[in-house]
């Protein structure tokens, strides 16, 4: 096929707003959907070599697949290998686990299923996976093995035959992302199902300008059509964030403003001339590099990091990125893309070898729990969320989600755990996972009671959408159940008038259905990952697991007012907790030679047992 320079310019439009996203600047914020246009480009670029093929009778599935071998492997392998001594040296245990794992998911361009399954409220933070840009690479991948045996099995049927099918999956995918971006959003964001119409729509491009008959566009509407296909995607770009439902409806604003700019923006307009500018042109040449170091690059700065990481060091990591994608496709790339070069047995044996070799390292990697004799281990007590969970859901009740993945937690519906199967429960924690986390410590301490906790990612408000179904079933029943509400007070938007109004009118409800109400404080939250206090790594990192009475009393302070208020006025309990953790003029994330926390702010088994005997303690409970 003709080499198009505005197509590489797209790749560009593509490539950078997803890095300067990923880099935390604010006026990308809907930067993520460079990663549509990929896809649209690929379905084009992809679907038109497969028809120019079949139509001469010489499309081989064995020159498609060696092609994307040659396109895809080289650089992905070496990104993947500079990764691992970085992981080895850098990472935590539980976070080199969560690499290992990753590796083995990208090797077999499976990591969008892992990232979709590992997508929990307790997930370590998609910044923090150096891996985790692999998704697409991956959707692509699974597209690719059905797409071209789909033409191949059904092109002596004809186009048009095969255009409505793809019509009917087209529809059938994009109808489905829009359900699942409100209904299943982690879903919708990684798997195949949900975005397969956008690869689609690069393949219809592909299949219209494949025409042998069809009608040149003038130049005016060439001139439009391009334009308004460059406005969508700036408008996408800049308009959208993380709290637009995607990838549904919305996200055919970037991807029919890529397809425009396949189709209108030729050499011979100023668009595609400005799309296809040399600048923009070399960016996208090394766009799939470029897009393959940030993620790694910037994940690692974080994890060095005890703060999130200046705009200044993003923009020089940013940089950097392109440097490397400039030598990677230069001496990586390039050669291998270059049949004299690299044989096609010789690009399917590395294929193998590598492939082999980053299994084997993830499975290891895996087994060996993050390599963790790396460090040595200074404090005891258990990090991360598996045994906290896992503790709950063989010693209570009715308790959900499952664990449905060694490290993965579904939210479908609320979570709740009872003391005790039988019977409505007496006291129940009511709030998000700083009510549930909670809960272990409390039922420890009070046997005789049947406790609950009922929790969402949300506030445990009574007018909430999310909680509806929650008071419902609180509201509606007679039992006189002691009701404890808290929640995570360290989120930004928790706090001032919308805290007051929010309890408020909860309080009311709960007080007015015969219930009773107390209410119980925060623990302190550090900036820290606790695997930092548990394993012998440097003094600077350790003594973030320490925070100075002042610093705790500064973040009580945005709701302990609220809520003396609010005990005052409905002659409520208001508990304060955060005083298990301090000494002198001291509060940690330990006591002595043992770790509280399983992150930076929740508990873990020991931690819940400390606070549960303090509450069992304080309660008015009759």
């Amino acid at each position: 096929m003709d080499y198009r320079r505005e197509i590489d310019g797209l790749r560009a439009l593509a490539v950078l707003p997803v890095i300067l996203f990923h880099a935390g600047f604010e006026t990308f914020s809907g930067g993520f959907v460079g990663v549509d246009v990929f896809f649209v480009i690929s379905g084009y670029l992809i679907t038109t070599i497969i028809l120019a093929e079949l139509e001469q009778g010489k499309f081989s599935i064995v020159n498609f697949y060696e092609r994307r071998a040659r396109r895809i492997l080289p650089a992905l392998f070496l990104v993947m290998l500079v990764c691992i001594p970085f992981a080895w040296f850098w990472l935590l245990p539980s976070d080199m686990k969560d690499f290992s794992e990753n590796l083995v998911a990208v090797s077999v361009f499976a990591s969008n299923i892992l990232f979709w399954r590992e997508s929990g409220y307790f997930d370590t933070a998609a910044e923090l996976k150096p891996l985790l840009h692999t998704w697409s690479l991956a959707v692509e991948e699974q597209y690719y093995v059905l797409f071209p045996l789909f033409l191949m099995l059904f092109w002596r049927l004809g186009k048009r035959s095969i255009l409505v099918m793809l019509g009917l999956v087209f529809v059938a995918s994009l109808a489905v992302a829009e359900w699942a971006a409100y209904a299943k959003p982690a879903a919708a964001f990684y798997l195949l199902h949900t975005r397969g119409w956008e690869l689609l729509i690069g393949a219809f491009a592909a299949f219209y300008l494949s025409k042998a008959n069809r009608k040149e566009f003038g130049k005016a509407v060439g001139e439009i059509g391009g334009w308004l296909g460059v406005a969508l995607i700036l408008y996408a770009v800049f308009a959208y964030s993380k709290a637009t439902p995607f990838p549904g409806l919305y996200a055919l604003v970037p991807t029919l403003g890529t397809v425009l700019v396949i189709l209108f923006a030729t050499q011979q307009t100023t668009v595609g001339r400005f799309v296809g500018n040399k600048a923009f042109a070399g960016v996208g040449l090394i766009s799939y590099s470029a897009y393959l170091w940030h993620q790694p690059l910037f994940a690692f700065a974080r994890h060095r990091s005890l703060t999130e990481p200046s705009h200044t060091v993003f923009l020089v990591l940013s940089v950097l990125a392109l440097a490397l994608a400039y030598l990677s496709w230069r001496y990586v790339e390039a050669p291998f893309r270059k049949r004299g070069n690299v044989s096609r047995g010789l690009i399917f044996s590395l294929g193998f070898v590598f492939t082999s070799l980053f299994i084997a390292i993830g499975y290891f990697g895996y087994v060996k729990n993050g390599f963790e004799s790396r460090f040595e281990r200074v404090l005891s007590g258990d990090i991360g969320h598996i045994e906290f969970h896992k503790y709950i859901d063989e010693k209570y009740f009715d308790c959900e989600p499952k664990v449905v993945a060694e490290n993965a937690l579904s939210w479908d519906g609320f979570l709740r755990c009872k003391q005790s199967r039988q019977g409505t429960p007496e006291i129940v924690l009511l709030g998000d996972s700083h009510a549930e986390h909670l809960f272990l410590g409390l039922a420890e301490y009070i046997p005789s009671k049947n406790i609950a906790f009922y929790i969402l990612a949300a506030k445990p408000y009574v007018d909430s959408s999310e909680f509806k179904h929650i008071f419902n079933e609180l509201l509606n029943n007679s039992t006189p159940q002691h009701i404890i509400l808290t929640m995570d007070f360290g989120r930004v938007d928790s706090v001032g008038t919308g805290l007051y109004e929010g309890f408020s009118g909860t309080i009311k409800a709960l007080l007015k259905a015969g219930k009773t109400v107390s209410l119980v404080g925060d623990i302190p939250r550090f900036n820290q990952d606790p695997g930092l206090c548990v394993y012998s790594l440097s003094t600077q990192s350790r003594s973030s697991c320490v925070l100075s009475r002042d610093d705790v009393e500064r973040q009580s302070s945005a709701y302990d007012g609220i809520l003396k208020r609010l005990a005052n006025e409905y002659g409520l309990t208001y508990i304060s907790i955060d005083e298990n953790f301090c000494v002198d003029n001291s509060c940690g994330m330990a006591k002595g030679d043992t770790i509280l926390y399983r992150d930076n702010n929740h508990l873990n088994i020991i931690g819940s047992k400390l606070v549960g005997k303090s509450l069992a303690e304080r309660l008015p409970l009759k």
